[in-house]
């Protein structure tokens, strides 16, 4: 008997140790881990890498890293880590088949991280929707459309689809078309055109604005007006100069038509 509590009193010091050492080396080796990360991803934000793809490495490698303590500590406890691994990867198999749609937003997520088409705070339309863009996530990426609803798009509709950066540049061109009636005077339109964007101090004047004869249309003959202006001022040009443009046609008696067709009528 005295033999029997003397070999359990012996294997519970030689297994006790072993989780002890095991627990030891998942809690350092995890804040280890976490410790890497956080590091990481301040290496990353000193050189201004975009916020998305920190976080997303940080995670990455946080949990990379986290699956090798584990194996760590299994192996100290005397598991076969060789079978654990191959048992891993054998559900990873299993789960990736099962999961294929979102392996493809994943691996979609990847390629967005890496060529970066948009960034934070870009408005893209892309996969159907427009919007600014809120997150770049693993699997998906979240938008605020102009009327302040949160889209979420997955990332392999992204891939898949045009994407269309209306903040990738600095300046963008306004395009509107004016129509002026028949028997006004073409030249006049023009200059009054001209002086609706020079009042305008939001109107760049390199690249210079085209204001042309764009179509001889069937009740009107239409002016195409293209100023130049930066990206953030786009849509409050476009609606300032469209009011401004008609109240200066009108002040100067040019008048801008609405479609009419002449009927005749022949008595027999």
């Amino acid at each position: 008997m005295e033999d029997k509590v003397a070999l359990m009193q012996a294997l519970a010091v030689q297994y006790g140790v072993k989780v002890l050492i095991a627990l030891v080396i998942f809690v350092v080796g995890k804040w280890v881990v976490k410790r890497l990360s956080v590091v990481l991803e301040k290496i990353m934000e000193k050189n201004a890498v975009d916020p998305a793809i920190r976080h997303f490495a940080g995670s990455l490698v946080y949990y990379a890293l986290l699956i090798f303590v584990c194996i760590a500590a299994l192996g100290q406890l005397g598991l076969q880590t060789a079978s654990f691994v191959a048992i891993v990867g054998a559900a990873g198999l299993a789960v990736g088949l099962a999961l294929q749609g979102s392996l493809s937003n994943f691996a979609a997520g990847v390629l967005l991280l890496i060529f970066r088409p948009f960034k934070v705070g870009d408005f893209v339309e892309t996969a159907g929707t427009s919007g600014v863009i809120q997150s770049i996530q693993i699997f998906t990426t979240a938008l605020f459309t102009p009327d302040n609803k949160k889209v979420i798009v997955p990332n392999g509709r992204i891939i898949g689809d045009n994407i269309v950066n209306y903040s990738a540049n600095d300046t963008r061109r306004v395009d509107l078309v004016f129509g002026i009636g028949y028997q006004d005077d073409i030249d006049a339109a023009r200059k009054v055109l001209e002086g609706v964007l020079a009042a305008d101090k939001r109107v760049l004047e390199n690249p210079e604005s085209v204001i042309a004869v764009v179509e001889l249309a069937d009740s009107s003959v239409n002016f195409v007006c293209r100023p130049w202006v930066k990206s953030a001022n786009y849509w409050p040009v476009y609606f300032d100069l469209t009011e401004a443009a008609k109240k200066a046609l009108d002040a100067n008696g040019i008048s801008i038509p609405f479609p009419q067709r002449d009927v005749h009528l022949h008595q027999q």
